[in-house]
């Protein structure tokens, strides 16, 4: 009897992850609320503490309070940590802290890492984490210490070295908290920062395995289907949104359009790198033309790479979407690509998370446009898409949000960062396979 109410409440490897990330974040409001985490020295009202611990933990960047000036600097190193333990996973961290402790690694541990880094097996699991802390140190560390070229001869040493990890930081977990108040609309102009930022953000959206394939590269042939697919979708999406972007911007007088020519390609680049999901900006996203707007909604939705600091549904996500109807279209039974096959049950899961996430932006933006009055439309769809994509820009409505609108933008950035058919699955009991199938039904389609 004891045994079976042991086994009932016992969490699987999903349930372990979405409330790992649960904890967090309460563990991070709670030290926001702290008056010595504000610049004031007064105590932050619990509910803009929570929604800036979610923010920072879903490493979106969505803010209601100003992260430059409202926080101290211990406030902003809470944030900071925040955004890289939300970036890495809290089981990254856990199973660094029992290395250094000399602790074995269990079999369930590595059920949840396997769960966490989004990988196929439990084999060299450790190693991969391992090697994900040191890779993403040194790659912050270098990126830090070319921002400071920039930083350190503006702000000073002391203040330049921390702005210079703190962005560094933020950039390559996709986060987009900014020290500077105004994202990098200071820096459009100063190829260094855009372009360092720029290449975090990629580095960071990537994935971890990709990064580790690409680190120990034997040739093209060599790459896995899954790599070959991520890296090939994010090129599509990097160059073709470029490209958009700097057709949607060339004339803006208030975006673009009184730059320089390497100014202009500079910031489209940016653009449309930044979306996917890091949230900086620098230009103000509501100058921006409606098909920009409309284009940026697109690239928020789909996000970074499967096991990586970014969320959204994944370039794979989309890209197994993208393979099957053009399949159908050509005939074939399979979704096919690079003479390989998908399973059905692989374009099932990719549809479902679709499915999920179309469902879930259309849910909240309509409760939205209830809740935020005098709100448009568009920015309703934009921060409801920012905050599940886990992206962080915004049209301005994020500061003027409701006490619902926050509670609201709070569950979409947690489900963004999870993964709402991980929550689902955390949610439901595992499924069972019936061991009959009922007969075919027919039924018109289109």
């Amino acid at each position: 009897m004891q045994y079976g109410f042991k086994n009932k409440f016992k969490l699987n490897g999903v349930q372990i992850l979405a409330l790992g990330f649960l904890i967090a974040i309460f563990i991070g409001a709670i030290l926001l609320s702290l008056p010595i985490s504000s610049s004031s020295g007064e105590s932050t009202n619990l509910l803009d503490s929570l929604f800036t611990s979610t923010s920072a933990v879903c490493v979106t960047g969505l803010v209601t309070l100003d992260t430059s000036s409202h926080w101290s600097t211990f406030g902003q190193t809470v944030i900071m940590t925040l955004i890289e333990i939300g970036g890495l996973g809290f089981m990254s961290f856990a199973v660094l802290i029992s290395l250094i402790l000399g602790k074995k690694i269990t079999l369930r541990e590595r059920l949840v890492m396997q769960e966490a880094m989004n990988t196929y097996s439990i084999q060299g699991l450790v190693k991969m984490v391992r090697y994900v802390l040191i890779f993403t140190v040194s790659v912050q560390f270098f990126g830090a210490l070319l921002l400071s070229t920039q930083f350190i001869p503006e702000y000073g040493i002391g203040k330049g070295i921390f702005y210079s990890f703190f962005h560094s930081i933020s950039s390559f977990c996709n986060a987009g908290f900014d020290l500077f108040g105004t994202s990098l609309m200071g820096y459009s102009s100063n190829a260094v920062v855009i372009l360092v930022i720029s290449a975090l953000i990629i580095i960071g959206g990537l994935g971890f395995t990709v990064l580790l394939e690409i680190y120990e590269f034997k040739g093209i042939k060599k790459l896995s289907l899954h790599s070959k697919l991520v890296i090939i979708t994010s090129l599509i999406l990097i160059v073709g949104g470029t490209v958009l972007m700097f057709l949607f911007e060339l004339n803006n007088k208030a975006t673009f359009g009184n730059m320089n020519m390497q100014d202009k390609l500079l910031n489209s680049f940016f653009a449309s790198v930044s979306p996917r999901t890091a949230g900086f900006n620098s230009v103000v996203t509501t100058d921006m033309t409606m098909a920009s707007k409309f284009l940026t909604i697109i690239l928020m939705i789909i996000g970074g790479s499967p096991g990586s600091t970014a969320g959204g549904l994944k370039t794979v996500t989309c890209g197994i979407l993208f393979l099957t109807v053009l399949s159908v279209i050509r005939g074939r039974e399979d979704t096919e690509v690079f003479g390989r096959r998908f399973t059905k049950e692989v374009v099932y899961k990719s549809f479902t998370i679709v499915f999920i996430a179309l469902a879930l932006v259309i849910g909240v933006t309509m409760v939205l446009s209830y809740t935020e009055v005098g709100a448009s439309f568009i920015d309703l769809l934009y921060e409801a898409t920012s905050a599940l994509g886990t992206v962080g820009l915004t049209l301005g409505l994020t500061p003027k949000l409701s006490a619902i609108g926050k509670v609201l933008i709070m569950i979409m950035m947690y489900l963004g960062r999870v993964g709402p058919l991980t929550v689902m699955l955390a949610l439901t009991r595992k499924k069972k396979k019936s061991g009959y199938r009922y007969p075919e039904g027919k039924i018109l389609i289109g």
